[in-house]
């Protein structure tokens, strides 16, 4: 080592620490990004002095961007994303719609060449760029850079509605605190003469009465407001204020509500499915599941329904798998976190599943035994009249006790009675009462939890504990996937806007909470079903599929693979390079298509509850409504085509994508307008174009270094978060910046 390297080490050192000394002093008080910063200076041996500097001389930590406390605290956000509310109420739906146990198979089909590698996807360059979804595809594509705005777009109208359902589910919660349960039985009218059952709920039942009527107050029809329910108001505002007060401090305290709001279903579904296990009749329900009906397999909607379900039980293109990747480690396995994610929610979708036809197996039972008895007293009653004849009934079947009268007993009644009376038969007025039937009537999404599932929980031995515990599970589920959707929002604005996190989270729940009121209105559940039906959907697919075009062809497969290598450790399975490039882009520009056909083809309708007839009819959206469904598919995704209109056309320059160089010397900003070749953050840490460049954020070697006099290396540190390095130039003239 010559003699005066520790002098020139020395100079060095006391030069850098004057400059941020000067620069600081000269900064604006109120620019907190200048109020600290981390300068690392490596000496010719290679070790490295870390100096901390901060305005007032106190001390001051390095400002990163925030990291998970754990890997087991990132699955369970991950988890609680993915898994949400239509893992309870939609894929059992989906099962039982399309061939029981032979729609598993085309769901793990398409969740192994859909699903897994979208989702490895998002995770990859979510943990590799660590932004948010604006950022990401600003560094992929700047042309492309509208993607990250649509999903923030679409992000935000799910959330608008999704908080709606979690407000529904606290109504009903705070509900179950009674014995017997307010939706057991249908209220009763008195007046001065009699006492009479209302007629709504008498042409219904309990729970359906008591979910129209009484929770949401329904209106006729979309277009009779009804003004506010004040109940669910009340109940809406809880269930932003909870979100807002988990989300405030981001992941430092979402991550710890996670523990609680993701592992808390999982306790309350296996308890559900032993208890339904023990109840009469749920072994019907499970067998009934599990019955695979193989003709169907073969019909076209079938696979596009499982592809859907797929898509959107991973959360894909809302821009949450990314935010939450982007606090990772830059050396995490996010394969392995993509293949045990997947599987977790299928598993968890069976076993809700698996609990949803235990349940309505035993629900069967109770509706067929009723069912049965109502029947044979019609027949007791068709024998007193001489209608029939007492020698149709088999001699073992003792009519006097109606209700120890069973279903096979009563089938073999009416068997005998439809022979002899054939021609009569429909006349008669008796109904076949099969479990079968009881079982085959679908029904999905609030129509299951808020009804059929409240119904059979009516007759569980201790039902209020089951009622609160089931919609307390509601109330987690939905939260977990709230907290996804809304990191998805603010992760990208504070990472490209640079706002406080405090701040931005109060804002966009108050924002989301006024127009919320929206659905709310005795017509709410109206906007519920169109919000659902086209705020979503189709913008997501384009999303998706853009995501995988930017990858595949914009960026380059394979520079994105070796990116990966350098990222995990290892080349990735040449399966994901054959799906991202080929396979999957072609299955989901498939399901694009035929998913544009059917909304075509299926003119925009919702489904409307008549308080008169006490009837659920299917309407047409009025011409303003059919406006709106437009209109939140083309707001949704219309950032794409602006953004890359304005980059196109030069109205915002390319370059500002990128983060500009910015050197440091006794006190003045020089800030260097970035290259082309250097138009992003990886070329300007690293100094080198973007196709060299193996990372946008820092790794092990981050710095960028400068060759200065006597051959002394000055190593650059990026500023915290938002990783700009800072060059502690040391050139006579340069210009002053405008800054």
């Amino acid at each position: 080592m010559p003699k005066n390297s520790k002098a020139v080490k020395r100079e060095l050192d006391d030069d850098v620490t004057e400059s941020v000394r000067d620069l600081l002093s000269n900064e604006d008080a109120c620019d907190d990004s200048f109020k600290k910063s981390s300068l690392i200076v490596n000496n010719h041996e290679g070790e490295g002095k870390e100096c901390d500097v901060e305005e007032g001389g106190s001390d001051a930590e390095e400002e990163e961007r925030p990291a998970w406390n754990s890997k087991l605290q990132y699955i369970l956000a991950q988890v609680g994303f993915s898994v949400g509310l239509g893992n309870v109420w939609r894929f059992p739906y989906l099962c039982q719609k399309n061939g029981g146990g032979a729609y598993l198979v085309p769901y793990l089909i398409l969740l192994i060449l859909i699903g897994i590698p979208l989702f490895f996807l998002e995770l990859a360059v979510g943990q590799r760029i660590r932004r948010g979804s604006i950022g990401v595809w600003n560094y992929i594509s700047p042309r492309l850079g509208g993607i990250g705005f649509a999903s923030c777009v679409v992000c935000f109208f799910v959330a608008l509605y999704y908080n709606v359902i979690i407000s529904w589910s606290l109504f009903y919660f705070s509900q179950s605190f009674q014995q017997p349960l307010p939706w057991h039985e249908c209220p009763l009218v008195k007046n001065k003469t009699s006492t009479y059952v209302v007629p709504e709920c008498e042409k219904s039942s309990a729970t359906t009465y008591y979910w129209y009527r009484e929770a949401l107050d329904i209106s006729d029809s979309i277009s009779e407001s009804g003004g506010l329910n004040w109940k669910m108001t009340v109940c809406l505002l809880i269930a932003w204020s909870m979100v807002c007060l988990a989300m405030i401090k981001g992941i430092q305290s979402s991550g710890k509500v996670m523990y609680f709001s993701s592992l808390f279903p999982y306790v309350v579904l296996i308890c559900f499915l032993v208890r339904s296990l023990l109840l009469k009749g749920s072994v019907d329900g499970i067998r009934h599941m599990f019955t695979p009906k193989l003709e169907i397999m073969l019909e076209a909607k079938v696979w596009r329904e499982a592809a859907t379900q797929v898509f959107f039980a991973l959360g894909l293109g809302f821009g949450g798998v990314i935010a939450f990747s982007s606090y990772n480690k830059r050396d995490n396995n996010c394969h392995f976190d993509a293949v045990l994610v997947s599987f977790i929610n299928f598993f968890t979708s069976v076993l809700a599943t698996l609990v949803v036809f235990a349940v309505l197996g035993f629900k069967a039972n109770i509706m067929n035994s009723k069912c049965v008895a109502m029947n044979t007293n019609k027949i007791l009653t068709l024998l007193g009249s001489g209608i029939l004849e007492q020698s149709l009934i088999p001699h073992h079947i003792n009519l006097t006790q109606v209700n120890e009268v069973s279903g096979e007993d009563y089938h073999k009644m009416i068997g005998v009675i439809k022979g002899v009376k054939e021609d009569e038969f429909n006349s008669l007025g008796l109904e076949a009462c099969s479990i079968e039937d009881e079982l085959n009537k679908a029904v999905q999404g609030t129509g299951l939890a808020f009804i059929a599932f409240t119904e059979a929980m009516t007759h569980f031995p201790a039902s209020p504990f089951w009622s609160v515990m089931f919609f307390l599970m509601l109330v987690n589920l939905g939260l977990g996937s709230m907290f996804g959707t809304i990191e998805g929002i603010l992760t990208p604005l504070i990472d490209t806007f640079k706002v406080r996190k405090e701040f931005l989270t109060v804002g966009c729940c108050v924002l989301a909470f006024s127009i919320g009121l929206l659905f709310v209105q005795r017509s709410g559940n109206y906007f519920v079903a169109m919000f659902d039906d086209y705020s979503a959907t189709l913008p997501l697919l384009i999303v998706v599929i853009l995501e995988n075009v930017a990858i595949a062809w914009f960026y380059g497969i394979d520079k994105f693979f070796e990116d990966l290598k350098d990222m995990l450790g290892f080349m990735p399975y040449r399966f994901y390079y054959y799906m991202w490039k080929y396979i999957t882009p072609i299955l989901l520009m498939v399901l694009l298509c035929s998913s544009f056909i059917q909304l075509i083809m299926t003119p925009p309708s919702y489904s409307a509850w008549i308080q008169e007839e006490a009837i659920e009819k299917t309407l047409r959206f009025p011409p303003w409504g059919i406006v709106v469904c437009i209109s939140l598919v083309v707001m949704a995704i219309l950032p794409v085509p602006v953004v890359f209109g304005l980059r196109y056309f030069n109205i915002i320059d390319e370059n500002t994508s990128g983060l500009s160089t910015v050197s440091y010397k006794k006190g003045r900003i020089i800030k260097e307008t970035a290259r082309p070749e250097e138009d992003d953050d990886a070329s300007l840490i690293h100094g080198k174009s973007p196709s060299e460049a193996p990372s946008p954020m820092p790794g092990n070697s981050i710095y960028r270094k400068q060759s200065g006099s006597g051959g002394t290396d000055v190593d650059t540190a990026p500023n915290g978060r938002y990783g700009i390095g800072y060059l502690m130039a040391d050139m006579p003239d340069m210009p002053e910046s405008d800054l």
